[in-house]
């Protein structure tokens, strides 16, 4: 079964049930029942139009569920007006579908989180872990998004800065590795920049740029992660950093900071060090400064403790941490870190193990699980 066949159709079958007339709700519900029939099916009997096949069975589902309930009979005659299942029409309707689920009628992270179950193509797990939540709590959020919004007609766009973090989001668990859509995130947010002229659209794209450009150093092929400072920078896309540069120039230069091109000049100053000891440090302190400002977001807060133990040593990054709440995600990382670059191997040690039992992912648990074997043995030796 291809996976990422049915995560790539998803958007358009969806999009395609929303035109012909169905609520936002349950063409959802119904291109999920499609996809669970697909499963199924395919494996032995392949459909010669994948496309056509999940179109006619959702639509299908769609019909059988309104019509199942009387509740909504006016609703019911509506559907029934609608043109039968025929040739599928070649439109995108994936950045639409985007807009459309930053609806008025709910909060952004309820439209986040929606998003990107019905149109990103993740799991509610993957979602919870993007929130850093409970996956019984992303689930209630998701069920009481889809209740707001049913019977609603998504015909209103809804607000950019959410659809901004809606791809942002996306474009992070694709990064991962768990989840490829990495490189459909780029192409959707290539697409908001051509039709919206706005430095935070343009920051977004600059950052994604930036970051896949070091896609092929991040992963050994034994699928090891490798942090960034032992990334092999002969295999970094440089063409994708110049791109990624000159839009943020171009964006920075109207003088309208947002968060996203303050991550992205973070991003633009790791790639133009040659090597990691010549990262210029102090400025990404600073770009962390203004990042805080913006967002007084936690997780910036830890990222620039890690920055300040690198510009000013590590027990000043550890005094910078030592302002933050030890449950946020990573802080037990980032405390072994800079205890090891303090000198205390032992400490160090037991962080790194706590911080790989605390670790969502497997190469994460992997990486900070062999960085406390190393140290055990140096410490044994």
């Amino acid at each position: 079964m291809d996976e990422a066949l049915l995560r790539s159709l998803t958007p358009s079958v969806l999009g395609i049930l929303v035109r012909r007339g169905a609520d936002f709700a349950a063409a959802e519900d119904a291109v999920q029942d499609a996809l669970v029939q697909a499963v199924r099916v395919w494996p032995d009997d392949p459909p010669r139009d994948p496309k056509a096949w999940l179109i006619t069975v959702a639509w299908n589902r769609f019909l059988d569920a309104t019509r199942a309930d009387t509740a909504r009979r006016r609703r019911e005659d509506l559907v029934d007006e609608q043109p039968a299942p025929g040739p599928v029409p070649s439109v995108d309707d994936t950045l639409r579908l985007y807009f459309l689920c930053a609806h008025p009628s709910l909060t952004p992270a309820s439209a986040v989180a929606l998003t990107l179950r019905a149109v990103g193509g993740l799991t509610t797990r993957q979602i919870a872990e993007a929130y850093l939540v409970p996956e019984a709590t992303m689930a209630q959020r998701i069920s009481r998004a889809k209740r707001t919004v049913s019977g609603v007609r998504f015909d209103q766009p809804g607000d950019v800065a959410t659809v901004l973090r809606v791809l942002y989001l996306v474009f992070n668990e694709g990064y991962s590795g768990d989840v490829d859509l990495a490189a459909e995130t780029i192409r959707l947010t290539r697409q908001l920049a051509a039709v919206i002229d706005h430095p935070e659209v343009a920051g977004l794209l600059a950052l994604m740029l930036l970051h896949h450009a070091r896609r092929a150093a991040r992963v050994a092929p034994d699928g090891e992660l490798i942090p960034l400072a032992d990334q092999d920078r002969r295999l970094w896309d440089t063409r994708l950093i110049a791109e990624g540069v000159e839009i943020l120039q171009a964006a920075l230069a109207r003088d309208r900071l947002g968060e996203f091109q303050a991550q992205a000049a973070v991003a633009a100053l790791h790639a133009d060090a040659p090597t990691a000891e010549e990262t210029d440090w102090v400025q990404i302190v600073e770009w962390y400064d203004e990042l805080a400002r913006l967002t007084d977001s936690p997780v910036v807060r830890l990222n620039r403790a890690v920055a300040v133990g690198e510009a000013d040593g590590p027990r000043a990054g550890l005094a910078a941490l030592a302002d933050l709440d030890d449950a946020l995600p990573r802080y037990t990382a980032v405390s072994a870190y800079l205890h090891e670059r303090d000198g205390d191997l032992k400490t160090a040690a037991r962080l790194y193990a706590e911080a790989a039992r605390k670790a969502t992912n497997v190469a994460e648990r992997d990486h900070l699980t062999r960085q406390a074997a190393r140290l055990n043995a140096r410490l044994r030796g």
